[in-house]
């Protein structure tokens, strides 16, 4: 059965093409080029493959953006017990950050509902961009986070597109999911667009945590001040606890 809640149409496809990311790290140096290099053939990708072919874009893109925080953890982890180090706080964050991309996507699961071909899809997409972000990773961290942050302005992008879709009407505002209310820590009503409004606060965060991460691997200062805030999460992620 198709579900077009998530649906994106020539109109948004084509606004999604042109669209900028309001806050974005120029690239310095082979490094940064290379990530903001390839973020740009994934979006072009997504935008003409998932969008046009299967609708659930929100899906397949989170599916894919809880990989690189549990990737970084676990190398940090490894990298740490190796040198006898302190992480500095890298593995909590980036643990945190792979968490609460996993509940976007079960967020958008509960709304989207994608069909059994699609979560096939979704399994091949996931094991190749594994295997790939963990090979980048164990040659350049810096690149693979810089990567990162470069998604993570692509998706702010992509999930403000989203409420301009909601707010004109091509795109039904329901009811947020219960999932949903609970981990935002949201009111019995709560609707789409509030989801999506938090869910692009912390994909903000993200961007700047990841941004951060790659400038001190590369010796340049991160100004702190300038991370965006993380919403209030629930510490108990079961519904009803």
């Amino acid at each position: 059965m198709s579900n077009n809640i998530l649906h994106i149409d020539a109109r948004a496809r084509a606004e999604e093409r042109v669209a900028e990311p309001a806050v974005h790290h120029q690239p310095v140096g082979f490094s940064d080029r290379f990530a903001l290099g390839f973020t740009k053939l994934l979006r072009f990708t997504a935008d003409t493959f998932f969008a046009k072919r299967y609708g659930h874009r929100a899906i397949v893109l989170e599916t894919v953006a809880a990989v690189p925080g549990m990737v970084g953890a676990m190398f940090t982890h490894l990298t740490c017990l190796r040198r006898m180090r302190d992480d500095d706080g890298w593995i909590r964050t980036l643990m945190e950050e792979a968490e609460n991309e996993r509940m976007h996507l079960m967020t958008f699961i509960e709304i989207a509902k994608p069909t059994w071909f699609e979560r096939m899809v979704i399994l091949g997409v996931q094991g190749v961009f594994l295997i790939g972000f963990s090979l980048l990773y164990l040659i350049s961290a810096r690149t693979a986070h810089r990567v990162v942050g470069y998604f993570e302005e692509e998706a702010v992008t992509s999930y403000t597109l989203y409420l301009q879709e909601i707010d004109e009407g091509r795109s039904p505002n329901v009811p947020a999911p219960a999932i949903a209310r609970h981990y935002w820590q949201m009111g019995e009503d709560a609707t789409l667009r509030d989801v999506v409004l938090v869910v692009r606060d912390d994909e903000a965060h993200h961007r700047d945590v990841n941004h951060g991460f790659a400038s001190t691997l590369a010796g340049r200062p991160v100004d702190k001040a300038r991370i965006a805030p993380y919403p209030s999460h629930a510490t108990e992620l079961a519904v009803g606890t």
